[in-house]
């Protein structure tokens, strides 16, 4: 039976109003057919759902979490360059040494699409546990056309054979690879002529993301791509402002790009601009962490211009070798100072807008039923606590995942 009644349940709703987390308490949620169906307060039950009871003995349900940006798949690992960082190396000259990202090409390009898959599956499923029903995968450590392939269709496989849904977006423009290193112009054509193009054909990827850095490419050479991007209709999203203010963020809101990402060196002006265009700001506290960066985003300000501000794990071997998209939770409030709602908010209703999804996000009758029960007490627990297991239950499309314990239901 596909109907499903979840009453004795306090929801997180995280619908944008008046009370703190969008909180109903005492409340009930149908779901059928994937969606959610009603909500609202458990005295105001129709009868005339008939399903499977299930009863919630008032814990917290909550949308299911969404990681608006990842690297999940690649090859080898990056242990090294860990204990280098931890000596005093900075993340700029590991990239000048051949480290970096250019060593996970190396290590990406040797494995077959059935071992990037085989390994990523571990590591989607520590996210699957606990809570998230929705991630972003990038590509990037190919850097060529047939290794971004390899990487945007185990993308597409991790998300067929999982459970959850898998957002892939191409990454081409990440780092010079090594047999363009004296020929960005060429680079830059490959991408924009045949890898595009090609992807496009193959509805491989979703959106098309750029690395607008010192170390990686130029306003101007992101601006090209974005312009051919734009007319093949992918949405668009940019790595930005992470080692220096390149002007990254004013050029997503010039192409209405969904998301601008990490932001720690995001100026005014900028802010101003992602306002007008609707751009998230997607802040990634891993890398902030990981590096050890003492420049944070400038949360106020974002805060005053009323941008969304959204969290992901930005899980990847280097910089962010980051599992928990709780652990950030925590991370952007204790290090960036969200409140607990503005964290929640950030992997559910406003990652739902980063990746430019209006079904899911929030509890709302006619949304997709994906949620997760949490073993809390107050809300503010997901952001409070470090580590443990809060998760009670995982629901995706209305069906039961992940149950800690076996739970309690009925029919009515």
């Amino acid at each position: 039976m596909s109907t499903k009644i979840w009453i004795d349940v306090n929801l997180l709703t995280m619908v944008e109003g008046d009370k703190p987390f969008g909180l109903l308490e005492d409340a009930a949620l149908v779901t059928d057919n994937k969606q959610i169906v009603w909500v609202g307060h458990k005295s105001n039950l129709p009868d005339h759902f008939v399903g499977e009871i299930i009863y919630c003995k008032g814990s917290y349900l909550s949308p299911g979490l969404i990681d608006c940006h990842t690297h999940l798949i690649y090859g080898g690992n990056r242990i090294d360059e860990f204990e280098k960082r931890l000596t005093g190396a900075s993340y700029e000259e590991i990239a000048a040494a051949g480290g970096g990202i250019l060593s996970t090409v190396e290590a990406t390009r040797a494995a077959s699409e059935d071992d990037l898959v085989r390994t990523a599956q571990k590591r989607l499923a520590a996210f699957m546990k606990e809570g998230v029903t929705t991630i972003e995968i990038k590509s990037g450590y190919g850097l060529d056309i047939v290794n971004e392939i390899k990487m945007l269709r185990a993308a597409r496989k991790l998300g067929n054979i999982s459970g959850i849904d898998v957002i892939p977006t191409f990454l081409g423009a990440h780092a010079l690879p090594p047999e363009y290193s004296g020929d960005r112009t060429g680079y830059i054509k490959l991408i924009i002529e045949e890898m595009l193009p090609i992807i496009a054909k193959e509805q491989l990827a979703d959106a098309v993301d750029g690395f607008c850095e010192n170390i990686g490419f130029t306003h101007q050479e992101m601006e090209q791509i974005f312009t051919a991007a734009t007319k093949l209709g992918f949405k668009l999203k940019l790595h930005a402002e992470q080692l220096s203010d390149q002007k990254g963020a004013t050029l997503a809101a010039k192409f209405n790009a969904l998301s601008a990402d990490h932001l720690e060196y995001l100026s005014t002006d900028s802010i101003l601009e992602m306002k007008k265009s609707g751009t998230v700001a997607v802040l990634l506290p891993g890398a902030y962490y990981t590096l050890r960066d003492t420049i944070i985003p400038p949360v106020e300000k974002l805060r005053s211009a009323q941008v969304p501000i959204a969290i992901g794990s930005d899980c990847n071997p280097g910089s962010s070798p980051v599992l928990s998209l709780k652990l950030m939770i925590n991370m952007a409030t204790t290090l960036f100072r969200l409140s607990p709602e503005e964290a929640l908010a950030g992997v559910t209703r406003n990652a739902a807008k980063a990746l430019g999804l209006d079904d899911r996000g929030i509890l709302k009758k006619g949304l997709k039923a994906d949620m997760v029960l949490w073993d809390i007490e107050h809300p503010a627990e997901l952001s409070y606590q470090i580590g443990g297991d809060q998760t009670l239950m995982v629901i995706k499309d209305g069906d039961v995942t992940f149950a800690r314990n076996k739970y309690k239901s009925g029919q009515n």
